[in-house]
């Protein structure tokens, strides 16, 4: 990468003179704990996206939706994510395994704060506690628990920039890219055409949700 570009930092007390030193607020807004005011946000939000790595620092970010209130908060150092059936790669609980370092990214639509999590994880089988998440009939089989050790808001500025929860400022549905064709294209598999996998993703979000 050293190779395509010439001026590049390389120090954090470089980064520091560039940038500057945070606000006091901004050092001060980082408590180590789910209070009340971060319970109500998390009740609020129906999507987070997960950040993980490996033991090697190769990193991985997944996202995660479900009710409002899908995350249970076991108390002000624990909160459960559970897993729903997705594509079985699990690429985040086998990071999980090697380095239990996470990063939590809250949303609430509409509202352009996020709420930040980091933490470490461990996967459970924990029945009693898995059947406080049910959904439509359905237990998780696992659940990932964040022990929580920096928790804290963040601006909306990139928000504002991006435009993102403005309808206006949305592509039209034909102007979106489709996913089927990206996937078809990457797979590279025979039989595995375009129309195939439509109709695979239809199925599995008709039927296998839960």
């Amino acid at each position: 990468m050293k190779t395509l570009f010439k001026n590049y930092v390389t120090s954090q007390e470089e980064l520091r003179d560039m940038l500057g030193s945070p606000s006091l607020r901004g050092q001060n807004k980082v408590i180590s704990r789910i209070d009340n005011h971060c319970r109500v946000f998390i009740s609020k939000s129906p999507f987070l996206v997960l950040a993980t790595s490996d033991a090697d620092g190769n990193c991985d970010s997944s996202p995660r939706g479900d009710a409002p209130g899908f995350v249970y908060v076991a108390d002000d150092q624990h909160l459960i994510i559970p897993d729903r059936p997705g594509n079985k790669r699990v690429d985040s609980m086998f990071n999980i395994l090697s380095n239990p370092k996470v990063g939590l990214l809250f949303l609430i639509p509409g509202m352009g704060e996020t709420l930040r999590i980091n933490g470490q994880a461990l996967i459970i089988k924990d029945e009693e506690i898995l059947e406080k998440m049910e959904v439509n009939g359905k237990v998780p089989h696992l659940g990932i628990v964040v022990k929580v050790d920096q928790c804290f808001m963040h601006c909306a500025k990139a928000f504002k920039r991006s435009g993102l929860w403005n309808p206006e400022s949305w592509s039209g549905k034909d102007d979106l890219p489709s996913a089927a064709k990206i996937l078809a294209a990457h797979v590279n598999l025979p039989g595995m055409t375009e129309e195939r996998i439509v109709a695979d993703l239809e199925e599995g979000y008709k039927n296998r949700l839960y």
